[in-house]
């Protein structure tokens, strides 16, 4: 078994960490402001042209090829500069893979090349609705054939990069007389689409440079070339796609951990209490112990889910067990590394408050902590 990473996965790790530290923290707390969207944006462009848009997109579409534990590794990475820009790296990147999964030849050259260089700033899905969140097969947005065109009608919600994005992966029910979850069909909807309206962001608790919006479908027209996959097999495409996403939502939650301790080791050094550096404590000693190994536990098992779906393999209860473990080991360390700044780590101008706020999210979205053990749970009693 060799831990070792390849010449291309350790470039992009190391580009990665130093864009993020570069361009990336200096302005995390900055690009918070909704005046700040174009430095935002501008640093989305950025990551384009460094080609960490389509990190696993074959290079005739303008992707890089690298793989997808060179993606964990970067998105932990980007992560660490700013959780909202690594929020939008990741659901672009799954937009991409799904299209080239399963889109036509016409999809594929359409949209890959402009989510991969940037034209877009975002590519975005469309799958989370009012009465369909963890259960997305009880979703009720129907979009109906006419002719050579389907006509969609129906509301998403918490959409990430709804405001900016350039096109929309949307699920439909287009069957339902079908079971549940049987007639679901994927559509690729451009955001200029006159069918389509954005409502106000939402105000969130963090990741706030990110936008949230809810989609509103009304008489969305789209041609049936715009079909993605096949006719009802959207719901298949769902848990394939969230299962990858999971991946790249625990390196997020990796990356946010990681720098919670980075950041809480310098402090304990420096901090100065009872004539000595609270470092010299044993009982913050085992704290960092405790994060750390949690930290490095997490990287472990998001790498091994990597490698499975790296090589083809069936992936789905090791993105769930990565994902379940990172995020929440990650909350865990962005708290304790809060702890360990004691009332500093609760004032606005410091990171640390950030941290905690970008973390907490990364327990719900890309399937809840529970909804990863039920996951987790079928696949040990069905084994």
């Amino acid at each position: 078994m060799n831990f070792d990473l390849s010449d291309t996965q350790l470039m992009i790790q190391q580009t990665a960490k130093k864009f993020a530290e570069s361009e990336l923290f200096p302005v995390a707390s900055t690009v918070e402001d909704k005046a700040q969207r174009p430095l935002f944006l501008a640093n989305l462009k950025k990551l384009a042209e460094l080609g960490f848009m389509g990190l696993n997109i074959d290079s005739q579409y303008g992707g890089t090829e690298a793989g997808t534990i060179a993606f964990s590794l970067a998105m932990t990475e980007i992560a660490k500069g700013c959780a909202s820009t690594a929020v939008t790296m990741s659901v672009n990147n799954m937009v991409a893979e799904v299209i080239q999964s399963i889109g036509s030849e016409e999809q594929k050259q359409r949209y890959l090349s402009k989510i991969c260089s940037g034209e877009f700033s975002a590519g975005a899905f469309c799958l989370t609705e009012a009465g369909a969140g963890s259960d997305p097969a009880a979703m009720s947005t129907k979009a109906v054939k006419y002719g050579d065109h389907w006509i969609i009608n129906g509301t998403k919600l918490y959409i990430t990069s709804a405001a900016y994005a350039g096109v929309f992966v949307v699920w439909a029910v287009t069957d339902s007389s079908a079971p549940k979850g049987k007639g679901i069909t994927c559509f690729l909807v451009d955001a200029d689409n006159p069918g389509v309206s954005i409502s106000k962001e939402e105000q969130k608790m963090g990741q706030l440079a990110s936008a949230t919006n809810e989609v509103v479908f009304t008489d969305c027209k789209v041609p049936a070339t715009a079909m993605l996959g096949a006719l009802n097999q959207g719901f298949k495409i769902a848990v394939s796609e969230l299962a990858g996403g999971r991946i790249g939502i625990g390196s997020l939650a990796l990356g946010l951990g990681e720098k919670a301790i980075e950041l809480a080791i310098d402090h304990v050094k420096e901090r100065q209490q009872f004539g000595q550096s609270i470092a010299d404590f044993q009982g913050v000693q085992w704290m960092l112990a405790e994060a750390k190994t949690d930290m490095e536990a997490a990287r472990l098992l998001l790498l091994k889910a990597a490698f499975e779906k790296e090589q083809g393999r069936p992936f789905g209860p090791q993105a769930s067990m990565a994902k379940w473990f990172a995020t929440e080991k990650a909350n865990q360390a962005c708290y304790t590394a809060q702890q360990l700044f004691g009332g500093q780590g609760y004032l606005k101008d410091s990171p640390i408050e950030r941290l905690v706020r970008d973390v907490r999210v990364t327990s719900i979205y890309e399937g809840t902590s529970e909804i990863q053990k039920v996951i987790i749970s079928r696949d040990v009693l069905n084994e």
